[in-house]
């Protein structure tokens, strides 16, 4: 290291520490309690057990708007200087924050509007409505909203009040660091926090890294919206080209300005996590607290999970924030559904045997004392039967390795299919018939779309009216996502297929070719 560079890291050192105390002051001095509640801190026994650590969680779901979001609004919002509050105030949420605002909003007799992506679940919706806020529905992601919310601040004059990236609203957050640090006297390993745009991360890693630097702070991140990742990955803010909306709450694009200057420091690491591991940790969160967390607020149980299997650790304090309960109710089914794969306890099969009575009982007498959650079978020949089958297997590491072993070691070919999406999500409510002779020239893609309503309707006026469709697969799952599954049929010339390529594009639907795909060969064609 040259003279310069010392001098230089010298310096970062010094303006992240001066960076620390004026949130310190800050955090301390947060107004909150006139709305929030000071949250509980639950051991949670069941998963403390399967563990082996003992595992914390922090209900931030018990706020009044069932989210933390209340702190940083209300912290800012009741700083604000009379003329600004006059002005009235508005702010891009996908649900929570707007919440906050409204609530904030409404106990200091100030109007708010709120803008919110049209996928935003109903629930939240409702409940920004209720406490007498304006909801403005645009866009499908964040960033949309956002963009209309700063139109409405140049032609209106309203007071935006950012969801995370505000040194007040921030500091609103870090009550939650000032409160688990009074709550448990005992050695805290690992706090784990969901990041979005990274204002709860933020203010908890700048109360916790001030009073206590051995406690580590981990932020947790949906794979679909992994804005903080990136920017580690690269040194800078990033932002990133695409974002799934399953965990609404932390659908964000981009960390924020303020949040990336305290967590590039202070942040020890940042955890992923799938939708499907989301679903596994909803549900465990419901098994220790009978609370329904929403996809957001499950990512800190999720990446500790992650964490504790990859370090192996025992015995350790860990905390996991509970950031949210705002779910709509039909989103469960979809929770439910993949929950189970999620965890690894379910297992998606194709499996061969033989077309004769009595070689399904010889099937399931080999499974033991495993579960069937699904069989499919439709008769194809006279020597052989392919079924469809999800079996439930134990939580231990090798389960479905070891199933998989011994259906071959009896001779049974097997193919597994557990992590392929359209097995998941299509095949699995399709089984039972195949595509006639005469459809030789099918081609398979699976597409996603914003779910809303209307959207499906829109991909069918769009997808209709260059090919024809052989095949056809929607099922509403509750998931932010619209899944379909499409068979075109297309004649075999490079021209139409290239044709075609540029038409799904034209489209704008993020789609995949699935003609290979095994599942689909085995089944459907």
């Amino acid at each position: 290291m040259t003279a310069r560079d010392s001098s230089n890291s010298s310096a970062s050192k010094q303006s992240s520490s001066k960076l620390l105390d004026q949130y310190i002051k800050k955090i301390l001095s947060a107004n909150v309690y006139d709305v929030a509640i000071e949250s509980p801190l639950h051991i949670a026994p069941f998963l403390s057990e399967r563990l082996n650590n003992n595992i914390w969680i922090k209900r931030e779901d018990k706020q009044p708007v069932y989210s933390f979001k209340i702190r940083g609004a209300y912290n800012k919002v009741v700083q604000l200087t009379d003329e600004e509050k006059a002005a009235g105030v508005v702010s891009a949420s996908a649900g929570n924050h707007a919440q906050g605002l409204a609530l904030a909003s409404k106990n200091l007799g100030i109007k708010a509007t709120i803008v919110m992506p049209r996928t935003t679940p109903d629930i939240k919706v409702k409940s920004c409505k209720a406490r007498g806020a304006k909801v403005v529905l645009h866009g499908d992601t964040f960033d949309e909203a956002f963009a209309y919310s700063q139109k409405l601040v140049e032609e209106k004059g309203l007071t935006y009040i950012h969801p995370y990236d505000d040194p007040e609203v921030i500091a609103g957050q870090g009550t939650i660091g000032m409160e688990i640090l009074r709550q448990l006297n005992e050695p805290i390993d690992a706090i784990f926090v969901p990041v979005g745009g990274g204002g709860i991360v933020a203010g908890i890693a700048a109360y916790v890294k001030f009073l206590r630097p051995d406690i580590k702070i981990i932020g947790v991140e949906s794979t679909e919206s992994a804005c903080l990742h990136a920017a580690l990955a690269a040194g800078r803010r990033v932002k990133l080209p695409h974002v799934g909306i399953f965990a609404d709450g932390v659908a964000v694009a981009q960390i924020g300005k303020n949040t990336w200057d305290i967590a590039r420091h202070y942040v020890d690491e940042v955890i992923t996590c799938t939708p499907d591991e989301l679903c596994a940790a909803i549900k465990d969160v419901f098994d220790d607290t009978r609370a329904v967390c929403e996809p957001a607020g499950a990512l800190g149980v999720a990446g500790m999970k992650k964490y504790v299997e990859r370090e192996g650790i025992e015995g350790a304090n860990l905390v996991s924030i509970l950031s949210g309960a705002n779910v709509n109710f039909d989103r469960l089914r979809y929770i439910a559904e993949v929950a189970e794969i999620g965890e690894g306890r379910e297992a998606l099969l194709a499996v061969t045997i033989p077309e004769r009575a009595g070689s399904f009982q010889q099937f399931c007498s080999l499974l033991g004392r495993r579960p069937i959650t699904e069989f499919n079978y439709r008769y194809r020949d006279d020597t052989s039967a392919q079924i469809y089958v999800g079996v439930k297997v134990g939580a231990e590491k090798d389960a479905r390795q070891n199933l998989l072993v011994e259906l071959e070691q009896k001779e049974y070919p097997v193919l597994d299919l557990t992590e392929d999406e359209i097995s998941k999500y299509h095949i699995r409510h399709m089984v039972g018939g195949h595509a006639p002779d005469s459809v030789n020239d099918e081609l398979l893609y699976r597409f996603e779309f914003p779910e809303r309503p209307g959207a499906l309707l829109q991909f069918l006026k769009a997808l209709g009216r260059k090919f024809n469709i052989s095949l056809f697969h929607y099922r509403n799952h509750g998931a932010a996502n619209g899944r379909v599954l499409v068979g075109l049929q297309v004649p075999k010339d490079k021209r139409q297929h290239k044709e075609l390529e540029g038409y799904l594009t034209e489209l704008g639907y993020t789609y995949w070719n699935e003609s290979d795909n095994p599942a689909y060969q085995l089944f459907l064609r």
